[in-house]
């Protein structure tokens, strides 16, 4: 016995000696880790979404009363468009593909890594150079103020003479880039890095979630991108995109923004129904009722939002036969919906529900998400859309999905997964305090929101005459965004305090289905010390394949322990194709990012040739970058 286990310890101390990162801080900036860069997507994130909270906090104690003067028009107008951008662009896109996507995609599938490192790392650093250059102009006194969804022609040059719309554009182009390097980075990986076995039809649906935002990402943000560049060449060289007076049309912005801003709703949700198809089962014991039908519901969902846009714009005078199309096309994306909540409902009846604190917020979340849902399909009547257009109806149907059926999942997912991060297990009394903070405060903020919608409130007010019947609704409201921040702080303090003090989890303490169980807690740098075998969609609930991980580590098979190496296979049924090489950490990704942040700070500024340098400097940092590994994209 001796014999057969020597050969496996040193198997395993060779891997551990070609995987191990630098050490220190050296170690976190010039890694290619896909953990450690989940690891600092979600505390950017994090940070990001204090920042947020702390703005939509302002808001709402600036509207608890009428004729409050706590903040200005102008700096309420700041705010309200800080708040929009930092928690779509700064918080739930990359906390959901970059932080958890990043984490769990190659653990799920049993890759070592995901399929280009240094572009993963690239794409973080793009990240947080964009959400510094986003903060510093609103530190400076240029924080954009036109909404989130900067329509023209407030945003032009004529109605906004500062530098901060082009903050804005500027930032939502540089923050696509990260967007879009990661989303290619994930099908990628999805396609071609699964492990031998995992045939399309045994891919986890959390990856199905992923690999529908990935690619709804990669067609919705390129015409964002184009809108920003005709506003930013509209204010800077003089164009007229959207000019009416020169041929341009206002119009043109809104329809653009919202082919892309419609589809962005679903893009941010999907991922949330990836985290619940992977919480459900391990918490109920059983396999996910209607797999197939969850896993193409989740890219439908995503392909119908393509159809949709035109509904946010029934009150421009669009001819009736497109409003009719558009109402139906909102009445589709229903049907993938339930489909979905159909299979979690009836997998927690029909399994053994264990209501931890996970399962307590995906519980949540449907609940969130049915209801935002149901006042969606309102939205279908084209004259009820018309009548409560831009009030605080909107704004509660949007919130309801975004912040409760977007958000309450990473807070499940972060309790989930916490055992698998740290090799601890979080308190649970804690965890279950917390939920019911957020979700009684969660509700107590948004649910008064559809009252004073239908009372006439409108969205964008900063504040509001006290004899319109709307100051106990506000102040309710401000009392549930209190309640809601001090639960996430609850939330936050317990897994800080169980990071330091939680019992030690064990490897697989939810008896979990899907890879990332199958290996320690935390996991090593290689993530497996052999390429898992899969033989279903539930592998780690198949005990034979387990006890062949560990024969085929025994006998050398798939440990691949001569260098960074990965297996790659065929795309659609997962056999082994080859081996590759895997590059290793490098200083190139956070040059070739602050370079390509020096490059987008001196276009707000109009020193357009200082530009043109640092622009030249990304092209030799690319250059560098392909010296040494010139088979890395």
């Amino acid at each position: 016995m001796a014999t057969v286990e020597l050969p496996a310890r040193e198997r395993v101390e060779r891997l551990e000696q070609m995987w191990q990162g630098k050490p220190g801080i050296l170690g976190w900036l010039t890694t290619t880790d896909h953990k450690k860069i989940g690891l600092l997507y979600f505390w950017t994130t994090l940070v990001f979404f204090a920042a947020g909270g702390a703005e939509a906090l302002t808001m709402r104690t600036q509207l608890a009363h009428a004729n409050n003067n706590v903040v200005g028009p102008a700096t309420y107008d700041e705010l309200f468009t800080m708040h929009g951008v930092t928690m779509i662009f700064f918080f739930i896109i990359p906390m959901t593909t970059g932080a958890f996507g990043n984490y769990l995609i190659p653990l799920l599938i049993g890759a070592r890594d995901m399929a280009f490192p240094r572009m993963n790392a690239l794409s973080y650093w793009i990240f947080l150079t964009s959400g510094l250059f986003l903060y510093i102009g609103f530190a400076t006194g240029n924080g954009p103020n036109g909404a989130w969804f900067g329509f023209t022609p407030l945003t032009e040059r004529a109605f906004s003479p500062t530098r901060a719309e082009d903050f804005y554009t500027l930032a939502l182009i540089f923050n696509g880039i990260s967007s879009s390097l990661g989303s290619a980075n994930f099908i990628v990986t999805m396609f071609k890095l699964r492990a031998p076995g995992m045939s399309f039809n045994r891919m986890p649906t959390f990856c199905y979630a992923f690999l529908a935002a990935s690619f709804g990402l990669l067609f919705a943000l390129p015409v964002l991108t184009a809108d920003c560049i005709y506003l930013y060449l509209d204010r800077i060289v003089g164009t007229h995109f959207f000019d009416p007076a020169h041929g341009g049309s206002v119009l043109l912005w809104q329809h653009l923004f919202w082919i892309f801003g419609h589809p962005e709703v679903y893009i941010l949700i999907v991922p949330a129904f990836g985290i619940a198809t992977s919480i459900i089962p391990a918490m109920t014991q059983r396999k996910l009722v209607a797999y197939p039908l969850v896993a193409i519901a989740e890219l439908l969902v995503v392909f119908i939002g393509f159809g949709v846009w035109a509904h946010h714009m029934y009150t421009t005078g669009l001819p009736t036969i497109q409003v009719v199309f558009f109402g139906a096309a909102t009445a589709m994306v229903v049907i993938p919906s339930s489909i979905q909540v159909f299979s979690w409902c009836m997998s927690m009846v029909t399994g053994r529900a264990r209501f931890k604190t996970p399962l307590l917020f995906i519980a949540g979340f449907i609940w969130m998400f049915v209801n935002g849902g149901l006042t969606g399909i309102m939205f279908v009547s084209i004259p009820f859309d018309q009548q409560v257009h831009d009030t605080y109806f909107v704004i509660a149907h949007f919130h309801y999905i975004i912040f409760g059926a977007a958000v309450f999942p990473i807070f499940g997912g972060m309790y989930y997964w916490f055992p698998k991060v740290t090799g601890k297990l979080y308190l649970e009394r804690p965890g279950q305090i917390s939920f019911w903070l957020i979700f009684v405060g969660t509700n107590l903020l948004f649910f008064p929101m559809y009252i004073v919608g239908l009372l006439g409130m409108p969205r964008q007010i900063y504040t509001y005459p006290g004899n319109m019947g709307w100051t106990a609704y506000n102040l309710a409201e401000t009392i549930g965004g209190f309640l809601t921040a001090f639960g996430i702080l609850v939330c936050v303090g317990n897994l800080l305090v169980s990071y330091l003090r939680g019992l030690p989890s064990g490897p697989d303490p939810w008896l979990g289905p899907t890879l990332e169980w199958a290996t320690s807690s935390p996991p090593p740098e290689y993530n497996f010390a052999v390429i898992p075998t899969v033989t279903s969609a539930y592998p780690n609930w198949d005990p034979e394949d387990r006890e062949e991980d560990v024969r085929k580590l025994a006998d050398g098979v798939m440990v691949l322990e001569e260098g960074h190496e990965q297996p790659v296979v065929t795309t659609a049924d997962g056999n082994f194709s080859e081996v590759i090489e895997m590059p290793h950490s490098s200083p190139w990704p956070p040059t070739l990012g602050l370079c390509l942040g020096l490059v987008f700070t001196f276009l707000v500024l109009e020193k357009f040739f200082v530009a043109g340098i640092f622009g030249a400097l990304c092209l030799l940092s690319l250059v560098g970058w392909h010296a040494k590994e010139p088979q890395e994209a």
